[in-house]
């Protein structure tokens, strides 16, 4: 990158911080929890704040469902030469949320005394993620007539209900994301690792069936729950089966281990070379003294790279056919996804990670999902760089505020490296 653009780009980028943090304010102000999933008041105000900060932007809405809005945005480089299209992702829907378990206002966008925390639901899953990729595009449709191609801002609707009517819908229709060369997603994580690969998922309802009678007289029935527990135990015991990644995807896993464990948690790096069973939910029963004749549980199965869920299913028929009352359906299912390091966005988000980020750096994979999983099975090529996720999921969510600014350097610097070289 030429020393001079680059100093130029990076005093526009200064010039964004202050509205960063109000562009974030303003999305985690409108409740966009999904469930109920109506993100169509977060939708308006992304579509005002990108109109205010890139002029030229062509806005379009996709209204999939009476609920559900997505919106993108594409902004066109003016130089000569077809140029590369950049794809900037972020999902608009956010978790649930129980107001009197917080000490802040869950919708407030509050900032602590100190000015370095801001405060919100979504605020790291990723509404500030979203803030870092607008100040992106706007620092560069500053400077459309130093690139060729194009910038796009696709925001979903519906990524934590898995994204048929946001992201996934997109791809199918729409033009300028189907044919993104490359995506950057904000989505939560750390400017210390850059995420290029995700586990798989295999979502089941089991359901058992039993007879029922009265507690008293259990020889005369058949006890659901019980064939229930058993399936359970089965299942549980995928955990063990045996997994075989690519040696590259062990190598970066492994060389990722000391930085990107103590972020994501003790047992992150095996969690992610393993099938992981989790019993969601199980219900079933009238009282203590009825033998039960149905019982149901929800199961997420996460897979990682080297398991297909077909494979999975089929250890899962083989398991379960040999129980006597149970049966199950598979509610969502995909495989891993993985991005070789090799790629020119991979190399280009990193070498801008390594130079912005005071600490130690490296490349992993996630072990939850995002909606770059749907850009990868594309074979779009896409990296997560996003905030460290404080309370993602529980009370008092939080983002630091000079990491948002650092996600801002990096979102629109990668960008410029990928657009111009």
């Amino acid at each position: 990158m030429d020393i001079s653009a680059r100093d130029h780009i990076i005093d526009a980028i200064e010039s964004y911080l202050d509205a960063s943090v109000q562009i974030t304010q303003a999305l985690v102000r409108e409740d966009s929890s999904n469930p109920p999933g109506d993100v169509c008041a977060i939708a308006t105000t992304a579509l005002q704040v990108i109109r205010e900060c890139i002029p030229t932007a062509e806005m379009t809405t996709y209204q999939t469902a009476p609920h559900v809005r997505n919106v993108v945005a594409v902004i066109k480089g003016t130089a000569d030469g077809p140029g590369r299209r950049l794809l900037f992702s972020g999902h608009l829907d956010a978790y649930p949320f129980v107001p009197e378990q917080w000490s802040m206002p869950p919708l407030g966008g509050s900032l602590n005394d100190q000015g370095t925390r801001l405060y919100g639901r979504g605020s790291s899953d990723m509404k500030g993620g979203i803030a870092a990729s607008i100040v992106a595009a706007s620092v560069l449709s500053k400077f459309s007539d130093k690139w060729s191609g194009e910038v796009v801002i696709a925001l979903a609707g519906d990524e934590e209900t898995m994204g048929s009517l946001g992201s996934a819908y997109l791809l199918e229709h729409v033009e300028p994301v189907r044919q993104a060369d490359a995506v950057i997603c904000g989505d939560a994580g750390s400017p210390s690792v850059v995420r290029i690969g995700e586990k798989g998922l295999v979502w089941l309802e089991v359901t058992a069936e039993g007879v029922a009678c009265h507690g008293a007289h259990v020889h005369r029935g058949k006890n659901a729950i019980e064939r229930l527990m058993e399936a359970l135990m089965v299942l549980k015991d995928l955990e063990k089966l045996q997994t075989e990644a690519p040696d590259e995807v062990e190598q970066v896993m492994a060389d990722a281990k000391p930085i990107s464990e103590p972020l994501g948690g003790a047992g992150e790096w095996e969690t992610l070379q393993r099938v992981t069973v989790n019993i969601g939910k199980i219900s079933g029963g009238v009282s203590a003294n009825l033998v039960p004749d149905n019982a149901q549980a929800s199961i997420d199965i996460r897979l990682p790279i080297g398991v297909s869920a077909a494979t999975l299913l089929e250890a899962v028929q083989s398991r379960l056919q040999r129980l006597e009352g149970i049966s199950f359906q598979v509610v969502q299912k995909y495989d891993a996804t993985w991005t070789n390091p090799s790629e020119k966005i991979v190399q280009d988000v990193c070498k801008v990670v390594e130079d912005m980020v005071p600490t130690e750096t490296t490349i992993n994979n996630r072990v939850g999902a995002s909606d770059t999983r749907l850009f990868r099975a594309k074979n779009i090529p896409s990296v997560v760089v996003g905030l460290t996720p404080n309370n993602m999921g529980g009370p008092d969510e939080y983002i630091e505020v000079a990491e948002l600014h650092q996600l801002c350097h990096i979102h629109t610097l990668a960008a410029w490296q990928f657009l111009t070289t």
